[in-house]
C-alpha cells in the first residue's frame, strides 16, 4: 500500500484544503493518507525541514508536491 503524508501546520488554511483536495484521490487509489502536523510531531526537525513551504504532499518518503497539488499529476503517482 502506498503512504501519502500531508505536512501540515494547524494554523495553515491551505493545508486543510490541500488535505480535502487529495483524499478522495488517495482512496480511490487504496492509498493511506495521513495529517503530519509539522509542529507537533515526534521528529522536530520536520518545521525546520518545511518551514512556510506547507502543505507539502510526500509518497513512500518521498516529497512530490509542495503548495498546490494537480489531482491528475497525484492519480497518475499513486498507479
Amino acid at each position: 500500500m502506498r503512504r501519502v503524508e500531508l505536512m501540515v501546520r494547524e494554523s495553515c488554511g491551505s493545508c486543510a484544503r490541500v488535505a480535502e483536495q487529495i483524499a478522495p484521490v488517495v482512496a480511490k487509489h487504496g492509498a493511506s493518507l495521513s495529517l503530519v502536523d509539522v509542529d507537533k510531531a515526534a521528529d522536530p526537525e520536520l518545521a525546520m525541514e518545511y518551514g512556510d513551504r506547507l502543505p507539502v504532499v510526500v509518497i513512500d518518503g518521498e516529497e512530490f508536491a509542495c503548495w498546490e497539488v494537480d489531482n491528475e499529476d497525484l492519480a497518475a503517482e499513486l498507479r
